[in-house]
């Protein structure tokens, strides 16, 4: 397997015009799409957060496709990554 190919988990928070404009489903979406799995929900704060696995292309072609969206405009993100979860079988919206 290449670096490209190796799938890793990432937490990402993203900031800016995120809630309320069908940000998650439009990330569940992609998500199915690209062959993904993790969750995605609204925080209390106003911003989004996604836990996502795949590999590297494949997550930044679902962020691509998010930020695509009419109406949505993340002008920040945060990013961690985190240990696969191996048992994870879907993309789930939270």
């Amino acid at each position: 397997m290449t670096q490209e190919q190796t799938k890793i988990r990432k937490r990402i928070t993203f900031y800016g015009w995120v809630q309320g404009v069908g940000f998650r489903y439009r990330a569940a979406h992609a998500a199915e799409y690209y062959g993904v799995t993790g969750w995605v929900k609204n925080n209390y704060d106003g911003s989004v957060t996604m836990e996502i696995q795949g590999t590297e292309e494949q997550i930044d072609a679902v962020i691509l496709s998010i930020e695509r969206g009419t109406y949505v405009r993340i002008e920040n993100m945060t990013c961690q990554l985190l240990p696969l979860d191996d048992s994870e079988t879907r993309f789930r919206v939270r």
